[in-house]
């Protein structure tokens, strides 16, 4: 049966924005591999002694296009780069580009976005928000264009712990014309300094910019063939092009990465909320039949002389028939342990989850800052430079920033995006797989911890490999355990001495 996306895309000219990120390199990848595209044009920031083309070259050897380049070893020459920057005000394309983009491009998946929580307000607003006016922009002098896809975050309004597939410009204390209108007249320092002011209750910069990006795309695309994908925590690929990929440890990534180390064994958590995280590769199939539907959808409007509604939203995050909790994100990683154990490990790997900060804190002071007081004590003695205890307060910073996405429940309603699935074909379905009721959790666990330790901790999952692993988390289990009685019994003797101090009074 012949599958309606994959028509829909052959011969296609397509931009991306975000290509050269983890996401971006799917799509890309998935384009690639899985249809006929004509070309990719990716917008590139260009770098100091390395041309763009030369960036682009570099990705044959990387492992998400390692089953691309098998059956398709010239794809990569499909790919245009594009001169960009997101933080100038045209975004720095030079006017020869820009009249070739609105000549050829057909479909736009914009994702390009800074995903730190920590960004100072003026660059989150340039980056995250200016952009994306910028690009609706240039796609209404698109004379060819099908469809635009916004790639935003399902947590862009987690102000409320109920998000529906709609708008809430009830959360927002000031528009967007006014932050931007605001950054231009304050400047940098000032606009910073009054962004507690203007985000009002968003917990960063990052869920506060994608709001204004909504909001820019709801009151300015007009009858543009416009749509928003919200997925959620997007961690490594479940089924293609390769199992478990996943190209640098961030967000839960990072904290999961941290754990297997034995590093991090503590963290403000609620094992009972609901861990929003997709597959990668599941949430690309989703943006490019979003991609298939609203070009559908535009034409039906054409046709009928209907006006557009503002763009549709889409929700991505697991069922509500096959949810899954943090609890359970940190029972099946643990459960692995011994199947993939890393050669690095620096004790045994364990987490204690709390919600209560003040136990967080005193957990933290036994798990992680008195071991790490004793080993720069150590490194001192042997006249090296003490780093621990400033990694841990790194370490520590890092997980304040993600500390209100893990101990906070959110729930979503995904009507759209079950829609969209239910007219979708067999052939699209198999081809375009996006379905959450389908994960089977435990698979792809398995398959998530066997790619973070090939692809982020760069040990092969070969039997040697492993088995020095086992070897190494046997022997930490033992000190775990010698370093466990011996805390116990020095706790007892100084209870017995204190009881002994009471009796004799």
């Amino acid at each position: 049966m012949t599958s309606a996306i994959q028509s829909f895309y052959k011969n296609k000219t397509i931009l991306i924005t975000g290509g050269s990120g983890f996401l971006g390199k799917v799509t890309i990848e998935k384009l690639l591999r899985s249809t006929e595209v004509k070309r990719i044009y990716v917008l590139i920031r260009p770098k100091k002694g390395q041309e763009m083309q030369e960036r682009i070259a570099g990705w044959k050897d990387e492992p998400v296009f390692s089953v691309l380049l098998e059956s398709k070893p010239d794809a990569l020459k499909k790919l245009v780069p594009i001169a960009g920057d997101m933080l100038e005000l045209d975004l720095g394309i030079s006017l020869a580009d820009r009249e070739l983009l609105t000549r050829e491009v057909e479909v736009v998946f914009h994702g390009a976005a800074t995903t730190r929580f920590t960004e100072p307000l003026h660059v989150a607003l340039k980056t995250n928000t200016r952009p994306t006016r910028v690009m609706l922009q240039l796609a209404r002098e698109m004379s060819r264009l099908e469809a635009f896809i916004y790639l935003s975050t399902a947590y862009c309004n987690c102000i409320s712990f109920h998000i529906e597939e709609r708008y809430y410009p009830e959360h927002l204390k000031c528009n967007a014309d006014q932050a931007l209108g605001l950054q231009e007249v304050l400047g940098d320092k000032l606009t910073n300094e009054a962004a507690s002011v203007l985000m009002g209750k968003f917990p960063n910069t990052y869920t506060f910019t994608k709001a204004l990006s909504e909001q820019i795309l709801e009151h300015e695309s007009g009858d543009l063939p416009v749509a928003i994908f919200r997925p959620g925590i997007v961690v490594s690929t479940y089924k293609e092009p390769i199992e478990g990929w996943v190209s640098n440890p961030v967000g839960c990534t990072m904290l999961l990465f941290a754990v297997g180390m034995g590093a991090v064994r503590t963290a403000m958590v609620d094992i009972y909320s609901n861990a929003n995280i997709v597959p990668v590769d599941y949430s690309v199939n989703l943006m490019l039949a979003i991609g298939w539907h609203t070009a559908a959808e535009a034409v039906v409007r054409k046709k009928n002389a209907i006006a557009a509604p503002p763009p549709p939203i889409y929700n991505h995050v697991p069922s509500e028939s096959n949810k899954l909790l943090w609890g359970e994100y940190r029972d099946n990683s643990a459960a692995l342990g011994d199947v993939f154990p890393l050669e690095g490990m620096k004790w045994l790997p364990f987490l204690h989850c709390t919600t209560n900060p003040w136990v967080f804190r005193l957990l933290s002071f036994f798990y992680h800052y008195l071991p790490a007081f004793f080993v720069d004590l150590v490194l001192q003695l042997r006249g090296q430079k003490p780093h621990i205890v400033k990694l841990y307060q790194k370490i520590h910073m890092q997980m304040e920033v993600l500390e209100s996405f893990c101990i906070n429940n959110w729930s979503f309603t995904t009507h759209n995006v079950d829609q969209l699935w239910s007219i979708m074909s067999p052939a699209d379905r198999n081809v375009f797989e996006f379905d959450m009721a389908s994960v089977n959790w435990k698979d792809f666990f398995y398959k998530s911890i066997s790619g973070l330790r090939a692809y982020i901790a760069k040990e092969e999952n070969t039997p040697e490999s492993i088995k020095r692993g086992r070897i190494l988390r046997a022997r930490l289990l033992f000190l775990h355990r010698l370093l466990q009685c011996i805390i116990c019994l020095f706790v007892g003797l100084l209870l017995w001495k204190l009881l002994r101090c009471v009796l004799n009074f």
